[in-house]
């Protein structure tokens, strides 16, 4: 029954993030606000839905290990499985972009998470409001940055969301509302019970099955821009979801609920991992070949991922 709550709390959160995803979107612009800050806020946002949704609720009943295990295993998700998946469907010929802004900003608030959590092992509201601080930082300078950029440009399932009606619009809102809603609580109560029933530690079922499972939407949308040779959305998606889940979703979980009696595993080897999949991007992009990513960097992530998995485990 735990799996059942476990996969129908996944299937939820996937469909409540895509639904809210295109109610947000459609809505802003019907007000006629910007391609640009749609595409680079709300779009952002609403694809780290599933990951804030999932880590606020276990903050909030007081399981402090899925709420951050969760966004340090997707974290690492993104980069070794997605990712590596990714690069075995298409190479990826990098932007500059990636290395003057996406790379040093994920670098950046991996490295601040990872000292937040050395220091004193928690994470407080003064942490969480860092940043939220460093989040609206980066938003501005993307905006002021990319000028000529529209909503399917950063995510592909968008491209006919200006045709929706108000009637659909607010039918998206609410159902990815309740989707969400939903989603977390059998997600949640059935990682804990399974957890309890196995007899491992929330962590576990945290890092591995709920960090995977919230990864969901960037795995999919990433696929879909790798089949239409669109691979600087994919590792856009994947880059600026790793940003998204310290700054925002981690930020504001902390606001609301701040993170303390995180299992010492987290602390002793998890984060470590979180900090080593996000530096060995860059070797990765200039060895052997400069700006590009391939096949064989793909096998490499995903090895790495399943040596993760394997020392997650057991």
């Amino acid at each position: 029954m735990n799996f059942f709550y476990i996969i129908s709390g996944l299937a939820l959160l996937v469909l409540g993030g895509n639904w809210l995803l295109k109610s947000a979107v459609g809505l802003s612009l019907k007000f006629n606000i910007s391609k640009i800050i749609v595409g680079l806020t709300i779009v952002s946002f609403a694809t780290s839905a599933p990951e804030m949704i999932v880590s606020i609720k276990a903050a909030l009943a007081g399981y402090s290990d899925i709420a951050l295990g969760n966004i340090v295993g997707s974290n690492i998700a993104n980069i070794g499985l997605v990712l590596g998946i990714i690069l075995l469907i298409n190479a990826i010929n990098l932007e500059s972009s990636f290395l003057k802004s996406d790379w040093p900003v994920a670098m950046i608030a991996t490295i601040l998470l990872f000292f937040f959590l050395i220091i004193d092992g928690v994470l407080s509201r003064t942490e969480g409001f860092i940043f939220v601080i460093i989040l609206i930082l980066y938003l501005l300078y993307l905006i002021k940055t990319n000028t000529k950029i529209e909503v399917d440009e950063i995510h592909p399932d968008l491209e006919n969301v200006e045709k929706l009606s108000y009637k659909t619009i607010f039918f998206f809102l609410i159902l990815g509302s309740v989707g969400l809603w939903l989603g977390s609580e059998l997600l949640v109560n059935g990682a804990v019970n399974l957890a309890e029933n196995l007899g491992v530690s929330k962590r576990i079922i945290a890092i591995t099955v709920v960090s995977v499972g919230t990864s969901i939407p960037e795995l999919a949308s990433s696929v879909i821009a790798s089949l239409k040779k669109e691979s600087a959305i994919s590792i856009g998606n994947i880059i600026g979801s790793n940003i998204f889940n310290i700054l925002s979703v981690l930020g504001l979980t902390v606001l609301i609920k701040p993170i303390d009696k995180i299992d010492i595993r987290i602390l002793d080897q998890d984060i470590y991992w979180m900090l080593g999949f996000v530096f060995v991007l860059l070797p990765l992009v200039f060895l052997p070949t400069r700006n590009s990513l391939s096949f064989k960097e793909g096998i490499i992530l995903l090895l790495m991922y399943c040596v993760f998995v394997y020392s997650t485990i057991f």
